[in-house]
């Protein structure tokens, strides 16, 4: 079998069919582009044939191109990845062309595009060189350039034809922000021409009336003038230096495939349209070989993906959940029943008393309605959603869930209690998760009769729009407990880690360090704002001063006296405590109280730093030079990951990378912690550690793995990565 098919109807019309064998979504491999153009070519040359339709055999279109192919190119060497891309320009224009006169743009045979379902990436680079775009009336069906979402762009012409076909700023939020639409939208912003009930038969009728103007794209037509304005029109002026300064100022310079496109886009529409391509090209060919691609890619879609799919998943029978029991409903659990209904899961939430757990059930409503008006749900899908959840104060109502979720306060008592109450009315072989941020789960499995059925399930707030959850195995949790997690977790579309029992797991374990380094420096006398933004420029989402704030600085004290309750005399964060005690005596808790690092208006909107904040700790004449900031935040992140890995708790450096972009915004330009060592080389960040630690302290200690490593010249990916994938 091949990945295109083409048959020919009694009317002359080559209806050509993708569906790559073996796969759930096509992919586009360059065996399938060349027989896709050797298909081409014949219909083009047989009289018979008046027309063209490309479909899917598929539901939907295509999902992209196939990674094997970029793997391959980028073998070849800046050189290949070149090649490669011109030859699918190649084909995509021989489409777009058609065949037609170059002088007067005649005779050429019409080629649609009919849509069954979602097309992203190359699924839809691939329709725009069609001469009109036939969408199903499937609400379901995203279509889109999602490229610059894993640290590429459009690169297959997609770039130059959209910029064309809208205009530089109507394709901002399709290019530069990886925007999705479904078909009614994208009919509206001009992605695709029409949305009808049957793409295939639309297509077909069109193909048999088009006409030699029909065929003829607004760029190959004499006199076309870019929408908007070219580059030295009065307006296209004005658009591009707003575009270079928006793009600047959300990337802050380390996200290299958002200037790369920006250029393609200006020097591309200074030129004929085939020059246009090569430019493009010439782009993406650079990106490609960016090593911040190459760790974006493998972070954020290959490895994302395979953990997505179970790839650490224990042997055991299918663990769908079918009935879940919720113990708190509160925010935390009040966000965990309303993703597990959304995910057609029956809920029973609660909570010590009626009022509490109907406000639990509330949350959902207040989530469904604000869809609703966004026109992102309907009226009956939230009575669907709604009718699923049912809270009460009565544990009884527990039988029969094969999976509880406890997310109760964050106190052992507590938890032990709620575990032995659901522990005598749920079936004997039903999984129960803790969800805990800091508490060890070995611990909290005394609680339990069926320690070998218990493990930790770390959700990150707020539930409904964070994509991670971790997943702590305690030393006596069994292997189907671990599938249980995992199968619930791929039910709610959440990606999941698992981790060994250690304080903090993971992800705490290197967020808080991030947090104490940025307040530590406060305490030093360096300027909050340098310390911000040096984070930012990082490409962290948020300071550790923000962060704090958001998290809440009195949860800091708490997990500060927790842990230094249980260290004792080698607790390392004492300059720390000095500042958040401080900040908590002051009554300044965070973003919550209105009042932290920052101060807020009523609405919680953050005005600025505390204006006081300087007279509490003075900034020193003298400040550090940015890379030193940048490396304390990073690397105190960094080294927690190496060392998790070192003693056991991480098992997989996919897991750590993957975490800590979902997990807290570890700039994901870097594709991880793990990644960025990569990049960096394991010398030199050995070296820079022990730099660190000189000045700084033990807190950046290189770890005996970095230090291996770096006397072995070994990289992470290269010593663990290809090891884990072959198991």
């Amino acid at each position: 079998m091949t990945d295109f098919t083409m048959q020919k109807d009694a009317d002359g019309v080559a209806i050509i069919t993708w569906d790559v064998p073996g796969k759930s979504m096509n992919v586009l491999s360059l065996d399938g582009a060349a027989t896709l153009g050797g298909l081409i070519d014949d219909a083009l040359a047989d009289e018979a044939v008046k027309g063209v339709v490309i479909t899917s055999g598929k539901k939907d279109f295509a999902g992209g191109m196939d990674l094997n192919v970029i793997a391959g190119m980028k073998a070849g060497g800046a050189q290949g990845v070149f090649e490669g891309v011109m030859s699918l320009h190649k084909l995509l224009r021989k489409i777009e062309l058609a065949g037609m006169d170059p002088k007067t743009k005649k005779g050429g045979k019409p080629i649609a595009a009919a849509l069954p379902g979602t097309a992203l990436g190359i699924g839809l680079e691939l329709p725009l060189a069609t001469h009109r775009i036939f969408a199903a009336d499937n609400a379901k069906a995203k279509i889109g350039l999602p490229e610059i979402m894993v640290g590429i762009f459009p690169g297959a012409g997609g770039t130059s034809r959209l910029t064309r076909k809208m205009g530089a700023l109507a394709a901002a939020p399709f290019l530069l922000e990886g925007k999705l639409s479904d078909p009614a939208k994208a009919k509206s912003a001009g992605l695709i021409d029409e949305v009808v009930a049957d793409p295939v038969a639309a297509a077909r009728d069109w193909v048999l009336q088009a006409t030699d103007g029909d065929l003829v794209k607004p760029w190959d037509a004499k006199g076309y003038k870019m929408p908007g304005g070219e580059p030295y029109h009065p307006a296209g002026f004005m658009t591009f230096v707003g575009a270079s300064a928006m793009v600047h100022g959300k990337t802050l310079g380390v996200y290299p495939a958002a200037k790369a496109l920006l250029s393609a886009v200006y020097e591309g529409a200074l030129v004929p349209f085939d020059t246009a391509l090569k430019i493009e090209a010439r782009w993406f060919t650079n990106i490609l070989m960016n090593p911040s691609s190459t760790a974006m890619i493998r972070s954020l879609f290959i490895n994302k993906e395979a953990l997505e799919k179970g790839a650490n998943r224990p042997e055991a029978p299918d663990q769908t959940v079918k009935k879940v029991g919720i113990l708190g409903a509160g925010m935390m659990g009040a966000g965990i029943a309303y993703v597990s209904a959304m995910a057609g899961i029956e809920v029973v939430l609660i909570d010590n008393s009626q009022e509490a757990a109907d406000r639990g059930k509330s949350y959902s409503t207040g989530l469904l309605d604000k869809a609703i008006s966004r026109r992102k749900s309907t009226e009956e899908k939230k009575v669907e959603v709604l009718a699923r959840i049912t809270p009460t104060t009565d544990y009884a109502a527990l039988q029969g869930c094969d999976l509880i979720v406890e997310a109760v306060f964050e106190d052992p008592a507590v938890k032990a209690e709620v575990t032995k109450r659901a522990e005598a009315v749920i079936p004997q072989d039903a999984i129960f998760a803790t969800n805990t941020s800091t508490l060890p789960i070995s611990g909290l499995a005394r609680a339990s009769a069926r320690p070998e059925q218990f493990i930790g399930i770390h959700f990150f707030s707020p539930v409904d729009k964070m994509l991670l959850v971790e997943i702590i195995k305690g030393k006596e949790t069994g292997p189907r407990a671990v599938a249980k997690a995992l199968d619930f977790v791929r039910q709610i579309r959440k990606t999941p880690i698992v981790v060994n029992d250690a304080r903090f797991f993971y992800a705490n374990r290197c967020i808080i360090p991030y947090i104490n380094e940025g307040i530590r420096m406060v305490a030093e006398g360096v300027s909050p704002v340098l310390i911000e933004n040096a984070a930012k420029m990082m490409g962290m989402p948020l300071g550790p001063l923000q962060l704090v704030d958001e998290t809440s600085i009195d949860l800091g004290v708490k997990i500060a006296k927790a842990t230094r309750a249980a260290m004792g005399d080698a607790y390392p964060d004492g300059a720390v405590d000095e500042v958040i005690f401080k900040m908590a005596d002051k009554g300044r808790l965070g973003r919550k109280a209105k009042a932290g690092f920052y101060d807020y208006d009523d609405a919680g909107k953050r005005q600025g730093f505390w204006s006081e904040l300087e007279q509490e700790w003075p900034e020193s004449e003298n400040q550090p030079e940015l890379t030193d900031i940048q490396h304390r935040l990073m690397f105190v992140q960094s080294l927690e990951a190496v060392r998790a890995l070192e003693e056991g708790v991480l098992e997989d450096i996919r897991e750590g990378d993957v975490g800590a972009i979902l997990g807290w915004g570890f700039a994901p330009w870097s594709g991880g912690p793990f990644s960025w060592l990569d990049m960096l080389g394991a010398p030199r960040a050995a070296a820079i550690a022990d730099d660190l630690t000189e000045r700084f302290g033990a807190r950046f200690s290189t770890p005996e793995l970095l230090r291996d490593m770096a006397a072995k010249g070994e990289s992470f990916y290269a010593r663990f990565g290809s090891e884990r994938r072959a198991a």
